[in-house]
C-alpha cells in the first residue's frame, strides 16, 4: 500500500475513480476489486509467499512478458546467451553517442577506439541473439554514424545492411548553432539475413483510406482508380478501346495499355474498369481497398509529426514521474520505438521478443506494452541497463505504464480498461547481476600459502598461479564447496559508500546458464529440509529437472532419505536429465557443480 501511494498516487485519485475509503479494510477491498492492474512487487512479501505464488503458474517463463536486467550489458548478454540465442526478432539500441558529454568518458585518443571496441563486442553478441529473420536498429548521430555502420558490418556483413533511416529529432531550428542546426539523428538498420528478413508494414492512416470511394456502389466496397496506360511500350498492347458511350480512345503517344486486349475484356466483364460516371471517360483500372496491403511500406525519412521528437520523449516521461522523481536526460519518444518495433518485429501480433541492451529510461519496454494493448499481440521485452536510474526511472516507468497508460504530473489520468488489463504485462521479472567491481571486491587469497610461494618464486608466481590457485575459493569464482548451502550464498556488494553482503540466486543463475525454459518452479519441504525444483526444457528439447537442497554435513542416511523423498514426491518424473547440487543417491541424477562452474566461466570441459 505504501508503494501504491508513492508510485501510483492512489490516495490522490479523483473521487469518481475511488470506490471506498482507503483507510478502512472495507474500502481497500472495494478498491482492489476494481483495480486489477495494480502492480504487485514480490519484494514486499515473504519468500514463502513468493514461492507459493510462482508455483501456481504451469508455464512460468511463457507467462513472463518482460525481463529487466540491472547489469553491465556485456555480462548480461553473456549470461543470458544460452537461453535466448537465435530467439530475438528485433534489437533496438541507443548507445552513448561518444560526444564527450555523455557517460562514456575516456581520455584523449583512447576514447574513440575504446568506444568502437565496446560497441563491436556487444554487437557481435547481439547478433547471436537474433533469429535468422531478425533485425537490429541502432540510434546514432552524425559524429559516429559512419564508424558505427562499419562496426556493425563486421559481425553482420555489409550485404545485410538495409537502410540508414533519418529521424527528425527536433521541431525547431537551433539558432545558436555554431555551424548548421542539427535537427536529425540516424537509425542504422541491419538484418541478420537480409534475404530472409522482411519489414513489418506501418498502419494505414485515415487520410490514405479516404482516397478510396465507391461512386458506382460496387458491392466489393471502396476503390480508387489507377492509370491504365504505361510508358513501357509494347505494340501488342497498343489498341483502341471503345467506351460505353461509343467514343474510341487510344493510349497517349508513346504509351500503351498495361493489359492485353483479352485481359481488358475480362476486367470490363468483372466491372474493374471505370469509364467515368457518364461512361465517356478514358478507361482506368479500379483498385479495391480490401485488396490493398494491410499496411504501408516504411519510408527512410521519419518526421517528428509521425514519430515524435526529443522534447516529446522528455514530456512523456515527466508526465509519468512526479516532480520528486528523477527525470532521465534524453529519452526517445515512445512513438519512435513503436515504429521501430512494428517494422523490426512485425505487426501481426506474434510473440516476438524485443531486446534493448542500452535501455536507458525504458522507452522500448513502454513501446512494447503500448503495441500489445493496441493489437492484442504478446510481444515480450528484455531491457538491460546498468545506470543508477534503473531503480529511479526505468523500473517505476514500467510499473506505471503497466498500471495505466495515461499519466499527468505523476498521477494516473484514468484507470486501465478491461481490454488494457487483459493485454497488459502479466509477469515482469527483475534480476541484478554482479558487476566487475563486485567481482574484484570478492576476490580473496590464501594469504599464508600465497606469501610462502611469493617468497620462493617471486612475481612470476603472482602472475601465473596466484590468481588461479590461491583465490579459487573466492565467492566470485563460485566456491563449489558452498554449493552445499545454495540458499545462503552471498557476495560482498559495495554501494553508496558501504559494503554489505547480498544473497545470490544460484538456482536462477544455473537455469540461465543451461538455457532452461522454466515451466514449473516449486518448493517442497521434507520436515525442515527445503527443496527448490526447476522443471522445464532446454534448447535441444530435453526435459530437465534441477533439484536444489542443503547438503552440508550430510551422511549416508541423509542421502538415502533424500532419494526416498524425491521419489515419493515424483520430482524427477518425466525428466530426461536430472541435476542436483552436490552428490546424491537419486537414480540417474547428475551433480551440477562442475557444469555450473564451467558454464559460468565459458569453459567447454564440464567434467
Amino acid at each position: 500500500w505504501e508503494e501504491w501511494r508513492e508510485l501510483f498516487r492512489i490516495h490522490e485519485m479523483p473521487k469518481d475513480l475511488l470506490t471506498g475509503d482507503l483507510e478502512t479494510k472495507e474500502g481497500r477491498i472495494a478498491f482492489l476489486q476494481t483495480q486489477p492492474t495494480l502492480v504487485l512487487d514480490t519484494r514486499h512479501f515473504s519468500p514463502e509467499f513468493t514461492d507459493r505464488l510462482l508455483a501456481s503458474f504451469d508455464n512460468l517463463d511463457e507467462m513472463t512478458d518482460g525481463l529487466l536486467v540491472h547489469s553491465e550489458n556485456w555480462q548480461a548478454l553473456n549470461l543470458l546467451l544460452e537461453k535466448y540465442r537465435e530467439r530475438v526478432k528485433c534489437i533496438y539500441i541507443d548507445p552513448p553517442y561518444n560526444t564527450g558529454s555523455d557517460e562514456f568518458l575516456y581520455r584523449d585518443n583512447y576514447q574513440h577506439s575504446s568506444w568502437l571496441a565496446m560497441m563491436h563486442d556487444r554487437l557481435a553478441l547481439g547478433r547471436e541473439w537474433l533469429r535468422g529473420d531478425g533485425a537490429i536498429f541502432a540510434s546514432i548521430d552524425d559524429g559516429e554514424q559512419d564508424a558505427l555502420r562499419k562496426t556493425i558490418e563486421t559481425p553482420f556483413g555489409p550485404d545485410n545492411f538495409v537502410n540508414n533511416i533519418i529521424w527528425q529529432k527536433k521541431y525547431a531550428p537551433q539558432n545558436d548553432a555554431r555551424w548548421l542546426s542539427d535537427n536529425h539523428d540516424f537509425l542504422i538498420l541491419f538484418a541478420k539475413q537480409k534475404e530472409v528478413w522482411r519489414p513489418g508494414l506501418l498502419p494505414r492512416t485515415g487520410e490514405q483510406d479516404k482516397r478510396y470511394q465507391n461512386p458506382d456502389n460496387d458491392p466489393r466496397g471502396p476503390w480508387m482508380s489507377d492509370n491504365l496506360s504505361v510508358k513501357t511500350y509494347s505494340p501488342e498492347y497498343d489498341y483502341p478501346i471503345t467506351t460505353p458511350s461509343g467514343r474510341v480512345v487510344h493510349p497517349p503517344k508513346g504509351y500503351c495499355w498495361r493489359v492485353s486486349k483479352e485481359r481488358l475484356e475480362k476486367l470490363i466483364a468483372d466491372n474493374r474498369i471505370w469509364f467515368g460516371s457518364d461512361g465517356d471517360g478514358v478507361p482506368r483500372l479500379k483498385r479495391f481497398l480490401y485488396e490493398t496491403k494491410k499496411g504501408v511500406t516504411p519510408l527512410t525519412i521519419w518526421t517528428y509529426k509521425e514519430v515524435g521528437h526529443n522534447q516529446e520523449g522528455k514530456q512523456e516521461l515527466k508526465r509519468m514521474l512526479s516532480e520528486s522523481e528523477q527525470v532521465f536526460g534524453t529519452p526517445k519518444p515512445t512513438r519512435l520505438l513503436q515504429r521501430v518495433i512494428t517494422i523490426g518485429a512485425g505487426n501481426n501480433g506474434e510473440n516476438a521478443l524485443v531486446v534493448d541492451y542500452f535501455a536507458g529510461s525504458g522507452t522500448t519496454g513502454h513501446a512494447v506494452i503500448n503495441l500489445n494493448r493496441e493489437d492484442g499481440g504478446r510481444r515480450k521485452f528484455i531491457l538491460v541497463e546498468m545506470g543508477h536510474y534503473f531503480d529511479t526511472v526505468l523500473l517505476p516507468r514500467i510499473k506505471k505504464v503497466t498500471f495505466t497508460p495515461e499519466w499527468k504530473d505523476g498521477k494516473p489520468k484514468r484507470m486501465a480498461t478491461q481490454k488494457e488489463f487483459e493485454r497488459g504485462p502479466r509477469i515482469v521479472k527483475v534480476i541484478r547481476l554482479e558487476s566487475y567491481e563486485d567481482a574484484l571486491n570478492n576476490i580473496s587469497f590464501d594469504e599464508e600459502d600465497g606469501q610462502k610461494a611469493l617468497a620462493l618464486f617471486g612475481d612470476e608466481y603472482l602472475l601465473r598461479y596466484m590468481l588461479r590457485w590461491e583465490s579459487k575459493k573466492s565467492e566470485t569464482f563460485l566456491d563449489v564447496e558452498k554449493l552445499q548451502t545454495p540458499f545462503f550464498y552471498k557476495l560482498r556488494i559495495h554501494r553508496d559508500g558501504e559494503t554489505r553482503e547480498q544473497p545470490v540466486d544460484l538456482p536462477e543463475t544455473f537455469a540461465y546458464l543451461i538455457g532452461l525454459d522454466v515451466e514449473k518452479r516449486e518448493v517442497h519441504y521434507d520436515g525442515e529440509r527445503r527443496y527448490l525444483v526447476h522443471r522445464g526444457t532446454t534448447r535441444d528439447g530435453r526435459r530437465v529437472a534441477v533439484i536444489w537442497r542443503e547438503t552440508k554435513d550430510w551422511k549416508k542416511e541423509d542421502y538415502e532419505r533424500d532419494a526416498a523423498f524425491v521419489a515419493g514426491q515424483g520430482l524427477t518424473e518425466g525428466a530426461d536429465e536430472v541435476f542436483t547440487n552436490g552428490d546424491s543417491y537419486i537414480p540417474g541424477a547428475r551433480s551440477l557443480d562442475g557444469v555450473f562452474k564451467a558454464r559460468l566461466f565459458g569453459m567447454r570441459n564440464e567434467a
